[in-house]
């Protein structure tokens, strides 16, 4: 049984327990999201160290780590050190992404490590195998596909990104539209080439029920893909993104009348003024899915720098209903990420979705902030440590930058206005007034 049958079962699982406890709300709202589909629970009955977080409505924005092996970069065990870094710097969950060496032994390794959800794109091992077996990734067969995506459901994955909205008609569209960048989505590439190699439907659409069947057995929580998101500012918001998101919402009804937890990626590239449009656009479209997005990106002009412009858009998407943000590195569009570049992509997440949750009413949001000015108004360097998003990063610049013992910061000094205002206003009686 699945979350989702659970839930509308009315019974309380030991999931639905522990997220409700996690964020610090009554049980039954969080039954009657899962029930409505407006929360997920990835959590695959094989993986057994997992602690499950939910994603959606009224909870905590989540942020999504991406990990994985590259043909340049088979090592596993670079992945795991990957692994320890992303979840150190507090993320939610973590794709496996892994193109590169032996990707079962990759991935199962991630799964054994990882007590957070592990998410996968069953078709890039697919393609892989396909090119190995018949020497081209569209010579891949639906079973070929569909045989991955057991193997990896069985293995404990607890989500799965599927590019079902890739059709032949949503192709045909793509081509008549006209765009800068075409198809940015591996995911989606994959597809769109095979559709037009075998003159055939996409299996993924074709055969949704037959994925629905594999995902319900396992608890798997589907992800359905955007794999015609905008790759650029200039295609942003287009007929055949939109069509796309279309196809998706009729599969989110599929997939809960299946009894089957989903929610739905979306884009990409998108300018400021079209970041609210695109959220309301899916929640209206899907009924209400949690919205998984990458970014949105706001600019196109900032490589190197792709997190921050990834964090701008993920706190308006986030502000506007997204409820999780996949994170993006330092290195996007230009290589693969280090273990730093995971750090520094995990924490720019995390600070645009908690700028969200402040002005979205979770729980807590605004009491840490607040407890974290009340430790600045007092000069009380410890406790602001202990109450910073990124912890070691703040100790280690109060540590460099300032003398031990120093009561203020080098920043103003004696001219601190924290302690000169609480001397002017008889709060601190060890301050002398200018």
């Amino acid at each position: 049984m699945t979350q989702l049958e659970a839930a509308r079962k009315g019974e309380i699982t030991p999931a639905i327990e522990r997220v409700a406890a996690r964020e610090g709300l009554a049980v039954e709202k969080v039954l009657e999201g899962v029930a409505a589909g407006k929360i997920v629970i990835p959590a695959n009955h094989n993986h057994r160290n997992l602690d499950p977080i939910g994603i959606g409505a009224g909870l905590r924005t989540k942020v999504n780590a991406n990990l994985g092996t590259s043909p340049q970069f088979p090592d596993p065990e670079r992945e795991l050190h990957k692994l320890r870094v992303a979840l150190a710097a507090g993320a939610d969950t973590v794709m496996d992404l892994s193109t590169g060496g032996d990707l079962d032994t990759v991935r199962r390794l991630i799964l054994t490590h990882s007590p957070v959800p592990v998410g996968t794109v069953p078709i890039y091992q697919a393609a892989v195998e396909a090119r190995e077996r018949h020497g081209s990734i569209v010579a891949m067969t639906a079973d070929e596909l569909f045989e991955v995506i057991e193997r990896q459901a069985a293995d404990g994955v607890d989500f799965m990104t599927v590019h079902c909205g890739v059709t032949m008609e949503s192709v045909e569209r793509l081509r008549r539209q006209g765009r800068v960048t075409d198809i940015v989505s591996r995911g989606g590439c994959f597809v769109l080439g095979w559709i037009i190699h075998h003159e055939e439907e996409n299996p993924l659409y074709a055969q949704f029920d037959r994925l629905l069947d594999i995902c319900r057995r396992y608890d798997v929580t589907l992800s359905l893909g955007d794999g015609l998101r905008p790759g650029a500012l200039a295609d942003a918001t287009d007929r055949a993104q939109i069509q796309e998101l279309i196809i998706l919402g009729e599969l989110v009804d599929r997939a809960r009348e299946a009894g089957v937890q989903v929610m739905v990626e979306g884009p990409g590239h998108v300018p400021l003024d079209q970041v609210v449009l695109n959220v309301q656009l899916q929640k209206s479209l899907c009924r209400g899915a949690p919205f998984y997005v990458l970014g949105p990106l706001v600019t196109d002009v900032a490589p190197g720098y792709d997190h921050i412009v990834a964090a701008i858009g993920g706190a308006v998407a986030a502000m506007a209903g997204a409820d999780f943000l996949c994170y993006v590195t330092p290195a996007e569009h230009l290589g693969l990420p280090t273990a730093e570049d995971v750090r520094e992509g995990v924490i720019a997440a995390r600070i645009a979705a908690h700028a969200a949750d402040l002005v979205k009413g979770v729980p807590g949001a605004r009491e840490w902030d607040l407890a974290m000015s009340r430790a600045r108004k007092r000069l009380d360097w410890e406790e602001q440590l202990r109450l910073a998003l990124d912890p070691e990063k703040a100790r280690r610049l109060r540590q460099e930058r300032n003398p031990e013992g120093m009561r203020e910061c080098t920043m103003c000094g004696e001219f601190c206005a924290m302690r000169l205002v609480a001397g002017f206003l008889g709060f601190d009686t060890k301050v002398r007034p200018c």
